[in-house]
Order: structure tokens, then sequence, then C-alpha cells
């Protein structure tokens, strides 16, 4: 049977005019119909917080579905956010002075070849009922937020950038009136962002930053060089130092998580790969590392 009568009778048999019996032979036997789309984020949670002293709220957000809360342990859900051009979620952050202020970072920072860029920063005054667009818009992808716990206006954000080019909004950026300015304090260079931001519960002028050297293209990723790595500021952000004390300063670094025990702050683990170790701590607030 030729090509061209071979695609004739796949077409009617689509169109449900041919015989159930008729079968395509030859070349075309084997063919099957499969989905080619549509081809977007989802099914992956990238952001989740809760509400010390109200272990029944959360908030969950997602990589194309916007941002979900629950009030009751999570046998109930409500889309409290769905932007149509802002359903990637990258980081959620509450107000420690009032859980109702909540700082929403768009743009799932987990770089994969069908991540979804974000909108910039949101600010709801209400516990999610509504939303206040709040600025950087060309963030692409955020990582985290961190408020300051004794003013809510006062808000730093991790910047990882577009992952698919170039950019110099890429870095640690703060606002101290509620989103109206913007300052980008930390950067490094257009192609390294920032993969994390983390504030000393003990003291909210100590802050420690991750940056990772990241960028898509179609058939791979460039994923960290000797420009990331952890970054401290003591002074609320106005400067910044790269720290070393035992942490690779010639090695190529990946991305960078931080997190401060609450118990004893200075006490610090990272997650940041690199040819001797994965997992780091601090004793000391991060002027000393081991592996």
């Amino acid at each position: 049977m030729k090509a061209r009568s071979v695609a004739a009778l796949l077409l009617l048999t689509f169109a449900g005019a041919a015989p159930a019996a008729a079968k395509p032979t030859g070349p075309f036997a084997n063919l099957k119909f499969r989905n080619l789309g549509p081809a977007v984020s989802g099914g992956r949670v990238s952001a989740t917080i809760g509400i010390p002293g109200k272990p029944g709220v959360y908030y969950v957000g997602t990589a194309g579905a916007g941002l979900w809360k629950t009030t009751d342990d999570g046998l109930k859900w409500d889309n409290v956010f769905k932007h149509g051009d802002a359903a990637s979620i990258g980081a959620v952050a509450l107000a420690p002075s009032d859980s109702k202020k909540i700082w929403l970072g768009t743009g799932e920072a987990n770089a994969r070849n069908d991540v979804l860029l974000g909108r910039g920063v949101y600010f709801s005054p209400d516990g999610g009922k509504t939303w206040q667009f709040k600025g950087l818009a060309d963030a692409g992808l955020i990582s985290n937020i961190a408020v300051n716990p004794k003013d809510p206006d006062t808000v730093y954000v991790a910047v990882l950038g577009n992952p698919w080019k170039p950019t110099t909004t890429r870095g640690v950026f703060v606002t101290t009136d509620g989103g109206k300015n913007w300052k980008k304090v930390l950067y490094v260079n257009d192609t390294t962002g920032a993969s994390d931001i983390e504030m000393d519960p003990s003291n909210s002028n100590v802050l420690l930053a991750g940056m990772w050297t990241e960028q898509r293209r179609p058939w791979t990723q460039i994923n960290g060089s000797t420009d990331g790595g952890i970054w401290k500021s003591t002074d609320g952000g106005r400067t910044w130092n790269k720290l070393a004390g035992g942490l690779p300063t010639n090695d190529p670094t990946d991305r960078v998580r931080i997190a401060f025990a609450p118990s004893s702050p200075s006490t610090v683990y990272a997650t940041m790969p690199t040819k001797k170790c994965i997992l780091w701590g601090s004793t000391d607030s991060g002027s000393n590392w081991k592996c």
C-alpha cells in the first residue's frame, strides 16, 4: 500500500469513518497516537510553611498551580493564589510579627527543563484573601524570602534569576518600605543567582546567603562554578563577605541551601555539593565549617 493511501486511511480511522477492522499495513503498521502535551510544570511542591501555635494551618506552593492553604490539617485545601501569569511558586514567607502578612515569591527555583518563570513578588495582608504586586517582575525564579521579625516591611528576597539567559536581576534584594522600593545588596555576576537567604533567629542583622551559578540549555545544564558559595552579612544586608573557613575556595560549588538551628542559632547547616562534601556544618555562625 502506498504511503499516501495509508495516510488517508489513518485520517479516516481517526475520524471514525473507516471500518473498525481496517488496520494500516506496511511501514506505518506500528504507528500509534501518543500525547504530545500540554507540557507544563505540575505535580511538584516547591514551598511549604506553617504557623507556629496553629498546627492545622499550612501554605503549600506548587510548581505550576499557585498557592494552596489548609486550616484543618490538610483535609481541605483552598487555592488562595492562582494568578495566570504567576502560577509557579518559588517561596512563601509569613511575617513573624503577624502571620496574616504573607510574602510570596513566584517562579519555582528548581531550574528544570520545564520550569515556569515567575512574575516577581506578591504580598497579602489578610492571610491570602487579597494580593498586591510588590515588584521584581523580572526576577525569573525566586528561591527564598526572609522577613524581619520586628518589621514586616523589611524583607529579603533571594533571586536565582532567569535560568535561560544571563541577567543582572540576580542575587539578594531587600526592601525596607514594604515593597515600594528594592535594592540589590548582593550580586556576583549575570549567571550566578541566590539559591537561598536565611536570617539568624537570634539576630536579624545576621544573614547567610547561598549563591549558585546555574544556566539551562536545551541540551544540558551549566551547574556550579567557583563563583558560588556562602556569603554572610552582619549589618542587615548592607555589606557581605564570602565565607571560607574550611569551605572550598578553588573548587566549583553546586546549589546551596542553609538552615540555622533554632535551639542554637550559632549552629548552621548547609547543603552545598562539592568534590569533597555535600553537607556542611558550623558551630560559630559560619566562621568555620566542617564536612
